[in-house]
């Protein structure tokens, strides 16, 4: 006999879909039950086999190899489709997350709640952190 899938599955898979790194207790929080009561769901839905597991979604537009060849012409479609080997050395491009620039080689880093922001300056960490420091002092407290 098939099994119906309830509201919490539903929510489950919904969650999941939009991103697959969140934690038992991320998703609790945006479903509005326990955390128990997602890892519960989680693994009926993995054990009867509907969740065979989860996948990375790679942007291969901000790749560049060592030689700098830009992979734009690929962006957000499969490794396999397109025969490409992730090697060492390879470069990620990272836009500045205020003035949307190009970083370099040393990006400025903030440490905001679990996440990291990049910036090309120094000058553009410091507008970013006055422009959102209402939340980041939420989040860090």
């Amino acid at each position: 006999m098939p099994l119906e899938l309830d509201q919490i599955d539903l929510a489950l898979l919904e969650s999941l879909v939009k991103d697959g790194r969140k934690s038992f207790r991320q998703i609790s929080r945006e479903i509005k039950v326990s955390a128990p009561t997602v890892k519960l769901h989680y693994e009926r839905l993995v054990n009867i086999g509907l969740i065979r597991g989860i996948s990375i979604d790679l942007d291969l537009g901000k790749l560049e190899t060592k030689t700098s060849t830009k992979l734009d012409h690929i962006k957000h479609q499969s490794l396999k489709n397109h025969k490409i080997k992730l090697d060492k050395g390879m470069l990620v491009k990272i836009k500045c997350d205020y003035c949307n620039g190009p970083t370099h080689s040393k990006p400025s880093i903030l440490k905001v709640g679990d996440q990291e922001r990049f910036f090309c300056c120094s000058s553009c960490k410091t507008l970013y952190k006055e422009k959102y420091r209402g939340r980041i002092e939420s989040l860090s407290n």
